[in-house]
């Protein structure tokens, strides 16, 4: 699921207009690495919630911000399969 999610985000960011060649799970998804401004973190973790039918919290945008792109998967990942336990 992790690599699904990953790869997902990639895409998404690529829609966006981000460079991602190089991107790795190693990139951070703010300052330092892709630099996403609050909008564009914002338009990923809609995409996000959209496709995988999870929710993020307002108050964990700034944590989400100083993921990098493998921890941000696993995040996702995870709280797919807890959704999905729940269901």
């Amino acid at each position: 699921m992790q690599e699904e999610v990953r790869a997902f985000v990639v895409s998404s960011l690529k829609d966006m207009n981000y460079d991602v060649d190089g991107v790795d799970d190693a990139t951070t998804l703010g300052p330092a690495g892709l630099d996403l401004e609050s909008l564009a973190l914002a338009d990923l973790l809609m995409r996000v919630e959209d496709r995988y039918h999870i929710r993020f919290a307002e108050d964990e945008s700034e944590e989400l911000a100083l993921m990098n792109v493998g921890e941000f998967s696993s995040t996702v990942a995870a709280r797919v399969a807890h959704v999905g336990q729940q269901a």
